[in-house]
């Protein structure tokens, strides 16, 4: 049979095809997937989940007059390969290619930028009251799935819809699974759904929205007749999609976490290519999940929370061990946060896991509910500073600026694993503020990092390396970068750790014995701790040179980490460059 997807350049070739041809477009589609990803990495599973679904809206609606939003977006594959992005997508999470979630800038097709979740109904429901206002004849439908509508920011959206007469589909593409499985009394009310044996209201209908589902999401017969119907529906309707993520490779149905993103695998047999992890240090993800496991069976106060990442953090291991303290609290990273400092006002030590960039997504929560209260929270931020092919919507490069301003806090970015595991232990044994400890994706540096604890003085610095002239200052793990970058260079070299508060002590020092400072880290320039070094030069009058390097006032796209270090300046060969031209 031939191969349909090859003549399908764009949403008017797709709308050419009979109903009887889709079945077969859906098996080339989702071979394409498939056969790019096992070679080229990205997000597999759920794009395979919703190929019918996908192939099924670009065939009803006129899109791109009508308007598409896809939650989140890690499901957005086949809609970027229908929508003329097919000879590109082999450049997906690329530098200088195809962003991996929905860009505005990257097609008309993409309406809406996504990345984080749940903002998918929201914009929706903006953009439908707006073609109101407008008197435009168009259709509008979020796309969001299970783990994603338990989001408050999703309730938030489908209550103000349900009270308006926006021409608005919300679909929920059901799997019971984000990343990791869904959790919540709401995955329970839609696994009865879907069982039929729901007794209570429908939570839908009761917010005003026409219901329908639940319906299979592989039977492209079924969504189309339904899609069609509900497109003569005035006012906000809401589609129940049954679907399975990893559709279509029986692996990645099998194992649904391990396939979410498997890396490199056999496009044939879908097996995943293992990769050497012998003597190579661990994972700093795992570093925290084991220490955290640790130290909770020593303290019974200690408790794990984490927004829908067990797997991604690595509170797996006290979720497996210790289940009654640790919880994954779905995606609710505002609910995290304020749970964590209403266990502090009672005694508990909570640690709260949530990755750099979706701690954003809590904000006024850490000012409000913990600082403001001086709770002593202990946040472990995960996925800092760069994380590659994710792009900027997944960067953690705001959190040092983002934090620095908040009073009360503490500041700290250990530069390797046995840091982490140190000031893991001493949060524990008690602080009188909340305290935030930053740290990377991906491997560190020390593969023998079980030691023994050892505290660490709250506020203090170390010297890494002797020199005259040339101060080079650096917190977390860009200070290994660093120590390679100034190799044969006469410089002196400090891991300042804290952020907030400066080991003034150590800086008064530094800027006696060294006429120029340069300082490093992979958080934004603006208001990071450079930002800080060069305020505590102003307030205490020093006149010394002070060169701020890391991340300019740009958001960085996409992109495996070392590229982009080279791109911005701060990989271990630039690094070398200008502190060695420092020197002349």
């Amino acid at each position: 049979m031939k191969n349909l997807l090859q003549h399908i350049n764009s949403t008017e070739d797709l709308r050419q095809l009979s109903a009887e041809e889709l079945p077969q477009l859906a098996k080339d589609l989702r071979q394409f997937i498939i056969e790019v990803v096992a070679s080229k990495e990205g997000h597999l599973g759920a794009s395979l989940g919703v190929v019918e679904l996908t192939i099924a809206l670009h065939y009803v609606y006129n899109t791109p007059k009508d308007l598409l939003v896809w939650d989140v977006g890690h499901q957005a594959y086949g809609h970027k390969i229908l929508t003329g992005r097919k000879s590109e997508f082999h450049t997906n999470r690329q530098f200088k290619g195809l962003s991996g979630f929905p860009k505005r800038d990257e097609s008309e097709y993409d309406t809406f930028g996504t990345g984080h979740s749940s903002t998918s109904i929201s914009a929706a429901l903006g953009m439908a009251i707006a073609s109101q206002l407008k008197g435009e004849n168009k259709q509008h439908i979020a796309v969001i799935g299970d783990a994603s509508i338990a989001s408050g920011m999703a309730f938030e959206g489908l209550n103000h819809a349900g009270v308006s007469s926006a021409n608005l589909l919300v679909i929920l593409n059901d799997n019971a699974i984000g990343i990791d499985p869904s959790v919540g009394a709401l995955k329970q009310y839609l696994t009865n759904v879907k069982k039929g044996t729901q007794k209570q209201d429908n939570i839908f209908e009761a917010l005003n929205f026409e219901y329908s589902g639940p319906i299979d999401g592989h039977d492209l017969k079924a969504l189309i007749s339904e899609l069609k119907r509900l497109k003569s529906i005035d006012g906000p309707k809401f589609l129940h999609v049954i679907t399975t993520k990893g559709k279509g490779l029986r692996q990645a149905e099998k194992d649904q976490v391990k396939y979410h993103a498997p890396g490199k695998f056999d496009a044939e047999t879908g097996d995943i290519f293992t990769k050497n992890s012998e003597d190579l240090p661990p994972k700093y993800q795992d570093v925290f999940g084991h220490t955290l496991l640790e130290l909770a069976k020593s303290n019974k106060n200690i408790i794990g929370i984490t927004p829908a990442m067990p797997t991604g953090s690595s509170l797996k291991y006290m979720m497996e061990a210790l289940p009654e303290r640790a919880f994954d609290v779905g995606i609710a990273e505002q609910h995290a946060v304020t749970m964590a400092a209403g266990m502090a006002t009672q005694g508990l030590i909570p640690f709260c896991n949530i990755y750099s960039t979706f701690l954003q997504r809590a904000y006024d929560q850490i000012i409000h509910d913990v600082a403001l209260q001086n709770l002593p929270v202990i946040f472990c931020i995960d996925r800092a500073g760069l994380v590659g092919e994710d792009g900027a919507t997944h960067h953690g490069v705001f959190d040092l600026a983002y934090l620095r301003c908040i009073p009360n806090f503490i500041i700290v970015a250990p530069r390797n694993e046995i840091e982490l595991r140190n000031i893991m232990y001493t949060a524990q044994k008690g602080l009188e503020h909340p305290i935030a400890i930053r740290y990377p994706r991906g491997r560190g540096v020390t593969p023998r990092w079980k030691s023994p604890f050892e505290a660490i003085e709250i506020g203090t610095g170390v010297q890494l390396k002797q020199g005259g002239g040339l101060a080079v200052l650096s917190v977390g793990a860009i200070s290994n970068t660093v120590t390679e970058a100034i190799h044969g260079i006469d410089c002196g070299h400090y891991d300042m750790r804290f952020i907030k508060p400066l080991d003034e002590s150590l800086l008064h020092t530094i800027f006696k014995t060294h006429s120029t400072l340069i300082t490093i880290e992979d958080g934004v320039e603006n208001g990071g701790f450079g930002s800080a070094i060069l305020e505590f030069a102003a307030t205490n009058n020093y006149k010394n040179d002070v060169i701020v390097k890391g991340i300019t006032d740009e958001f960085i796209e996409h992109g495996d980490i070392d590229t982009l270090k080279h791109h911005l300046g701060i990989s271990v060969s630039e690094l070398h460059i200008l502190i060695k031209s420092l020197k002349t």
